[in-house]
Parts: structure tokens; sequence; C-alpha cells
């Protein structure tokens, strides 16, 4: 169980490392700051290179949280909620990431939501400081109910964007709104 904890939290870590640099750096393959500022643009988050800077920022900070099994539960909020924003960002291609879906924020969000729940496990920081007491029911409910809401904020955000978006089209195109 130790081993296999600590694997999952450091497999996810590089993962949203990856992810989190393709953003700020362009690393991997990535479009960068301008470049992914720009989809974000797309999917109605304003404006795109700032949320895609902040994005990265707190994703990396979330992926060094569970890599060091450091203040867990914080560290899955965080990826919970940003994949949340992600995940919905995404839904409307479908569910598979090939057809550029949601399938890979989906499975990071769950996969910190899964560690929530379990905690780090005893190789980890929490566990060397004595809060390995952060784990459980609790605490996995509390990160997930945590993420899920500060997703609100940019996805409400994002939904006035869009919202806006549509009047301006339909009031240029000589249509109302309603």
């Amino acid at each position: 169980m130790s081993v296999g904890l600590l694997l999952l939290r450091v497999l996810l870590a590089a993962l949203l490392f990856g992810h989190a640099t393709q953003k700020l750096r362009g690393w991997f393959g990535g479009a960068g700051l301008a470049g992914t500022g720009a989809v974000f643009e797309q999917w109605g988050f304003a404006p795109g290179a700032r949320m895609a800077l902040a994005a990265g920022l707190v994703e990396l900070a979330g992926a060094v949280s569970i890599a060091a099994g450091l203040l867990t539960p914080g560290g899955c909020a965080i990826v919970i909620g940003t994949m949340a924003v992600a995940t919905v960002a995404t839904a409307g291609n479908g569910f598979w990431a090939q057809r550029g879906g949601c399938e890979v924020p989906f499975w990071y969000g769950a996969v910190a939501a899964v560690l929530g729940f379990t905690g780090p496990g005893p190789w980890s920081l929490d566990a060397a400081l004595g809060m390995d007491r952060l784990s459980g029911y609790a605490w996995g409910a509390a990160a997930l109910a945590l993420g899920l809401l500060a997703s609100a904020v940019p996805l409400a955000s994002r939904t006035r964007t869009l919202r806006a978006r549509r009047a301006a089209t339909a009031q240029g195109d000589g249509r109302t709104g309603s």
C-alpha cells in the first residue's frame, strides 16, 4: 500500500507538472502562455493569458503538494478545482481525449479525489511531520467539496463571458437575445 500510494502521487504529480508547463513554458509540445491564453479566450476565460498563467501556477502548486504528500487534502482540492474547470471547458467535445474531450482533466481530478480520501500514505511529508491524520472520509469529502466550490468562480465568470458574446453576436446579426 505504501509503495502504491507513493507511485500514484508521483505519477499524478509528474503528469500535472507536464500539464502545467505546457501552459506556462510551452514545454512538452504545449502552446505556452500566448497560445494557451488564446484557447482559454475561445473557451470564455478572459483575459486568456492571465487565466492560463493562474491555471498553470495553481496546477504546479497542486503537483508539488501531491508529490511531497504535504498538506495533501489541500493539494488535492487544488487539482480537483482546476480539473473541474478544464473538464467543463472541454466537455462539449465529448469525453474521449482524441476528440478534444474531457477525459484527461476528468481523470486527473478523479485521481486527486481518490488521494484526498486515502491520504498520501506513510511515505510522505504529512506522515513525517505527524500530520498523517489528514486522510479519510471527512478530509476526502472536504477536498472534493472545496475543489468543486472553488471551480464555481471561474466557471461563473466563463458563463457571463459566453452569454455576453452570444448577446453581442445576436445584436450584431440584428437578432434580439432572449
